[in-house]
């Protein structure tokens, strides 16, 4: 569901108190794994990882004022999400990430193209997605952009 808040510490403070922990552990997890030039803050109304306007002056190609998003973590409806666009524009990341899962989770695998949906908030992998953030740089994601999303 997207917030008003305006900082990710106000967009955790409003969720519910059972998603609290799980949220607070998935953001740590994040911060402490994703590779240096990434910046958090609130992007579509949850908690975002994007490459700055510092690094990747051009921004986001359907909101050049925006920065370039990367991966972003919400408490929806019904589950907990990590939306991360690597994994939709890399193939093999994918790939890798699809086979990964099952020794890392009891639970089938429920995604979209970009999105994980974690239904049990004991559940989620988090030494999954420490993992997930280590596979690709912001270098590697303005390339891999650029590739598939930039029309030239």
């Amino acid at each position: 569901m997207k917030s008003d808040a305006t900082s990710p510490e106000a967009y955790i403070a409003g969720l519910p108190e059972n998603r609290i922990p799980a949220m607070e552990r998935l953001r740590k997890t994040i911060q402490e794994h994703l590779p240096s030039g990434f910046k958090e803050e609130m992007s579509y109304g949850t908690i975002g990882y994007v490459v700055p306007h510092s690094m990747y002056p051009k921004g986001y190609h359907c909101n050049t004022a925006l920065p370039l998003p990367f991966l972003n973590i919400a408490s929806q409806k019904n589950f907990i999400a990590v939306y991360h666009m690597g994994i939709y524009a890399d193939p093999a990341l994918l790939e890798w990430f699809k086979t990964a899962y099952p020794s890392h989770c009891k639970y089938k695998i429920d995604m979209g193209k970009s999105c994980i949906r974690f239904k049990k908030t004991d559940d989620i992998p988090y030494e999954l997605i420490a993992q997930l953030c280590t596979k690709m740089t912001c270098e590697d994601w303005i390339s891999r952009y650029e590739n598939a999303f930039v029309k030239k």
